[in-house]
């Protein structure tokens, strides 16, 4: 919690600085043309490249600058100083932003993702993995705070495994950049595994010899508000009519990916993702069908928010619950929702 005060005090402070020099002769912006900040580039967020690709934001008459945060905290950090109009990330980030009286705070208005998304990735092949296996192993589960990280340290923890570094323990580390896993993982002979999402997980199997994707996280973890489009509250209220838009092009994605088949959903992907093949994207999108990824109705429960708040406690990252009202804002998606039923 520490980490996060520091981020928030310098997101409030910056914040400051950007809106004194924003009133000071600026052209007023256009809100049609939204920045937003994905906190990792992964085919988990289809929907939203889809909508991209397939021209849905322009049908609503919108333009998307994304860029990419390489970590929830910095994803946040982009949101509190004005650098993003909204943000991809785990709703962890505005959970933490409630609890320290944030002006102005981080709202929830829709929820992409409805579980880990996640690979447990191993050096070694193992076609009857579980979590047993892990015992007296490293692996690297993500940013210490973040929601992989604190969701894997769950599923041991509620598998009756206990963290630690002893023979009969899981080494969980935390320590490692979200957006460096893959290349610590690689070059430490002693981490046996670390947790991907796709398209890396997929790209580093085929790269490095003997390598093998093991698990789903996703499925190990079952239903949680894994990634969410969160703006602050006076953008969500006062651009109703740009948040409401977005999200039609959001799921009119959602839409197209259930269907069409895994081949046409990955040729809508491919101008997002520069390097993969077509072929390598559908293993991709089949992986993250399989596990039911993407929220069909953009919905955040009450019960999935209680969930993932027990997970928060669990890791020690927070000692109270924060109010769901306070966080989360469902008015725009159950109006989409009721205008497609």
């Amino acid at each position: 919690m520490k980490l996060w005060k520091k981020l928030s005090v310098l997101g409030l402070s910056c914040l400051m600085a950007l809106s004194t020099g924003l009133l000071v002769g600026c052209d007023q912006k256009d809100y049609n043309t939204i920045e937003l900040n994905e906190v990792t580039h992964s085919i988990f967020y289809a929907p939203l490249y889809v909508a991209i690709n397939n021209g849905y934001f322009e049908d609503e008459g919108l333009t998307v600058n994304l860029t990419n945060g390489g970590g929830s905290d910095t994803s946040m950090s982009a949101l509190l100083t004005d650098s993003a109009d909204m943000i991809l990330a785990g709703p962890e980030t505005a959970i933490y932003t409630d609890q320290q009286g944030v002006e102005n705070k981080p709202v929830v208005f829709g929820q992409l993702t409805q579980c880990d998304g996640s690979f447990i990735v191993s050096k070694e092949e193992d076609a009857d993995f579980t979590l047993a296996d892990m015992v007296g192993e490293t692996i690297i589960g993500g940013r210490a705070g973040g929601l992989p990280a604190m969701t894997l340290q769950y599923i041991i923890e509620s598998n009756g495994y206990t963290i630690g570094e002893g023979a009969d323990e899981i080494n969980l580390r935390t320590d490692v950049a979200f957006n460096l896993t893959a290349s610590v993982w690689e070059n430490d002979a002693s981490v046996k595994y670390c947790t991907l999402f796709e398209p890396t997980a997929t790209n580093v199997v085929n790269s490095i010899s003997g390598s093998q994707i093991v698990a789903s996280l996703g499925e190990l973890s079952g239903s949680i508000p894994y990634t969410c489009f969160i703006a602050r509250e006076n953008y969500v209220s006062e651009h109703s009519d740009v948040v409401e838009k977005f999200l039609t092009a959001v799921k009119r994605a959602y839409n197209y990916i259930v269907t069409n088949n895994s081949y046409a959903v990955a040729q809508a992907l491919l101008p997002s993702f520069d390097g993969n093949t077509v072929e390598e994207l559908q293993v991709a999108v089949e992986q993250y069908i399989a596990i039911n990824a993407w929220s069909e109705t953009m919905i955040m429960s009450s019960e999935s928010f209680d969930n993932l708040m027990n997970v928060m406690l669990n890791a020690g990252v927070i000692t109270e619950k924060s109010v769901f009202r306070n966080v989360v804002d469902n008015t725009y998606v159950e109006n989409l929702n009721q205008e497609v039923a």
